[in-house]
């Protein structure tokens, strides 16, 4: 008997989970056990149960597929289904499964699905985790590449097309995008707090349900990221 995978649509586009629903049920090896319209409910299933697989869309409102898979990861396996093509590679950063594009096509889901239901898979993802397990990053500011020690980061702005690293010993200004960070950056050491802030979880000196402190700097946490820092902070 073929071993059942659990898993979970989390979009919040009726039609495409009507869609998704249907192409699991046609899939004999597949357990659906929610379709969940926002982020937030996902998280609530995937801290009280074992899944093994989420479908999961990326622009969605409050807490966006990209800061969700930084969660869940470690835990589940993910394939991205989207509209969009600017993100695949922050999803393949994140060591996704698959990458689909709406409209999805049944052919297209079988094929993603049998990169999951093949053996060797969970021991590819774990090699692929050690060989991105880096303590560093070099990014482009003053017209070299500089590097990045993670744990000199206190914390990461956004400013419109370029991101200011907060560090130790200085700031860095290049010309990135803060989801590019979010995707690079070790999901145990780091917490998006807000679309453009990233905080080291080990430098908070502080926190309540409304803002964090980092030394002096005190940076809001906004209502769409809210819940899912307050529990990840409560896990530490």
């Amino acid at each position: 008997m073929a071993i059942k995978i659990t898993c979970v649509i989390v979009d919040d586009e009726p039609i495409a989970r009507e869609i998704l629903e249907s192409f699991i049920k046609k899939t004999p090896n597949l357990e659906l056990i929610s379709s969940c319209k926002n982020a937030v409910e996902a998280l609530q299933i995937a801290q009280t149960e074992h899944i093994d697989l989420f479908f999961l869309d990326i622009n969605m409102p409050e807490i966006n597929g990209l800061s969700l898979a930084k969660i869940i990861n470690n835990k589940s396996q993910i394939i991205f289904t989207t509209a969009y093509r600017d993100y695949a590679v922050e999803g393949f950063n994140l060591n996704v499964i698959d990458y689909l594009l709406k409209p999805i096509a049944l052919n297209r889901f079988l094929q993603a699905i049998q990169k999951v239901s093949n053996p060797t898979n969970a021991s590819l993802k774990t090699s692929q985790k050690e060989e991105n397990n880096k303590d560093f990053m070099f990014v482009r500011a003053d017209r070299k590449m500089v590097k990045i020690n993670f744990n000199d980061i206190l914390y990461i702005e956004s400013l419109g097309d370029y991101v200011k690293v907060f560090t130790n010993n200085n700031t860095v200004i290049t010309r990135e995008t803060i989801s590019n960070f979010e995707a690079t950056l070790p999901s145990d050491c780091f917490i998006r707090i807000h679309r453009s802030c990233i905080v080291s979880i080990s430098k908070i000196s502080s926190y309540t349900n409304e803002y964090i402190e980092i030394g002096k700097k005190a940076v809001s946490i906004s209502r769409s990221y809210k819940e899912a820092v307050l529990q990840k902070l409560a896990q530490v």
